[in-house]
């Protein structure tokens, strides 16, 4: 594959996937706003399917380098961690028509994801350097992977105040990493390799310091452990089941 070619190719792919990450806040249309009981259910499912995600992200990241994986889950979680604590001292009033507390909550899984993104950009470009056909398996599975990534911002922000429009913009514009990135990581595959891990884990400790120390412990807080967990484990349950659909 000649190298424009393949820039053209990347480039597209690597835009689809982006977009398809918006589609995550279809399920919102026409029923917004939400009651507590689903607002909580809503943090749990998001939770889950970020943990699921997260797992997925891990296994690939061991077939690359598990040291190197590892050291990018720290990375992650430190990241997330400082994140929180300066949104804290720094509270953020109004975000994409969400207003208070959860507006921080907002910016933080919007910065999450944007993280994660950068990733699988990274991954979208290696994918390519091996050939058309496992450029183009690739991005369809990404694709396929950022449809719920969507619905996890979707869910964090519509409950919170946002609009479908604003949280389906968002979950979009969280993934424009992935086309800014893919392109170089096609052009500059030996390099890209050798971050790819590193990201894969950031990404996957990024999201689970996300879900299991700020959105089910807020969730359960405001509704209960027993309409909280139920609904975590389901969207867990599920898109492992997903993930593992699309890898066979």
């Amino acid at each position: 594959m000649d190298p424009p070619t393949g820039v053209a190719l990347v480039a597209l792919g690597a835009s689809a996937t982006a977009l398809a990450t918006g589609l995550g806040a279809l399920p919102f249309v026409g029923r917004h706003p939400l009651g507590d009981e689903l607002r909580a259910a809503a943090n749990g499912v998001a939770a889950g399917v970020m943990v699921a995600a997260s797992l997925g992200l891990l296994i690939e990241g061991s077939t690359w380098s598990l040291a190197d994986t590892g050291i990018g889950v720290v990375a992650g979680v430190i990241f997330v961690a400082l994140v929180t604590r300066l949104v804290a001292d720094h509270p953020v009033r109004h975000f994409a028509g969400v207003s208070g507390a959860g507006a921080g909550r907002a910016v933080v899984i919007v910065l999450v994801m944007t993280a994660h993104s950068a990733a699988e950009g990274i991954g979208v470009g290696v994918a390519y350097g091996g050939g058309e056909a496992l450029g183009l398996t690739t991005t369809i599975a990404i694709a396929l992977h950022n449809i719920p990534e969507g619905l996890a911002i979707a869910l964090v922000m519509i409950p919170r105040g946002a609009s479908v429009a604003s949280a389906a913009a968002w979950a979009v514009i969280s993934s424009l990493p992935q086309p800014l990135l893919a392109v170089p990581a096609f052009l500059l595959v030996d390099w890209s390799v050798a971050v790819l891990p590193i990201g894969l884990g950031f990404a996957a400790g990024a999201m689970v310091w996300m879900a299991l120390v700020e959105l089910i412990p807020d969730a359960v807080r405001e509704s209960g452990a027993s309409r909280v967990w139920p609904a975590a484990l389901g969207a867990f349950v599920i898109l492992g089941l997903l993930q593992l659909a699309v890898a066979a």
